[in-house]
């Protein structure tokens, strides 16, 4: 089983990624680790990337692509979930058209739908455990406080991203997942009109609602 997930940051889309994980026993394959494998194992393409990262530049998108290519066909040959890429509208098309060159089927896109305020307020009261960061823990959130200053999952020790607590920080990222033009969501939005057109399939689910309930319903649409 192949899957594309979105969400805004905030919306919970780490915590259904592992849950996807464990249950299906694909490949949760997130953006940044692609850069660090590749990077770290000195690959050709890591080593043209690093070549921009080095001058601060943005990494072209006809390297990233091939890259996040190469790590869906050996991480997740038996299946992948891919998380944080495309970012754009203009990666959504590229992605797409390399999938099918490569013979990849993307079975289904999941988007977690939440509104900008609630994210923005989930972000800021994020705690991230120490032994795994996709435990969740949120000040914010009755049903996952933290037990003080430990992880209500397994009772290691919590921190603060700085940037979780960046107004400025946070406003700039949901900038560009919310843009509906040329963004993530744009993104978006293309692969639910292939799935309208039967290319793939298209799972909508309320962010707002508790993780089991978001589970459940994600559970039944994927069975």
């Amino acid at each position: 089983m192949n899957i594309l997930i979105f969400g805004p940051n905030g919306s919970g889309k780490g915590t259904q990624g592992e849950l996807i994980r464990q249950k299906y026993d694909v490949a949760h394959i997130e953006s940044g680790a692609i850069f660090r494998e590749h990077i770290g194992g000195g690959t050709e393409l890591g080593k043209k990337a690093k070549a921009y990262i080095d001058k601060g530049d943005l990494v072209p998108d006809d390297i990233t692509i091939p890259m996040v290519l190469e790590t869906l066909k050996t991480r997740g040959a038996d299946g992948w979930l891919l998380d944080g890429f495309p970012r754009n509208m203009e990666q959504a098309r590229k992605l797409w058209q390399a999938l099918e060159d490569s013979g990849l089927k993307l079975d289904y896109v999941v988007e977690i739908k939440l509104p900008r305020n609630v994210a923005k307020e989930r972000i800021m009261g994020r705690r991230i455990c120490q032994t795994n960061n996709n435990h969740p823990n949120n000040i914010n959130i009755d049903a996952i406080k933290p037990n003080g200053n430990k992880c209500r999952v397994c009772g290691s020790p919590l921190s603060v991203r700085n940037d979780d607590q960046d107004e400025a920080a946070i406003n700039k990222r949901h900038s560009i997942y919310y843009d509906t033009t040329d963004g993530t969501l744009a993104a978006a939005n293309y692969f639910h009109e292939l799935a309208n057109a039967g290319r793939t399939k298209y799972i909508e689910l309320d962010g707002e609602g508790s993780i089991d309930s978001i589970k459940e319903k994600l559970f039944a649409e994927l069975d």
